[in-house]
């Protein structure tokens, strides 16, 4: 457990150990709750930023040949499988 003091602002500075463990970065939102004479403070979860490189390798073709998306039309592949829009 850590100890911190409150400043005339009552600001308090998280303890770094606890920033990094919960993923708390400066612009990070935090939520206040009483809890009878406690106070639980939690992260506010935002969804993750994703990558290109984080879905490499998720969708795989295994009909031969090469394929680009240039090449892909999407109208045709719904008309081969009799899902067209009206």
């Amino acid at each position: 457990m850590s100890t911190v003091t409150v400043s005339d602002k009552g600001q308090v500075v998280i303890p770094a150990a606890i920033r990094h463990r919960l993923g708390i970065e400066p612009g990070t939102k935090l939520d206040f709750e009483l809890e009878g004479d406690s106070i639980r403070i939690r992260p506010l979860r935002t969804i993750q930023r994703t990558r290109p490189e984080d879905g490499y390798g998720l969708l795989q073709c295994d009909q031969p040949g090469t394929r680009r998306l240039t090449d892909f039309d999407i109208a045709e592949s719904m008309r081969e499988i009799g899902d067209d829009c009206p």
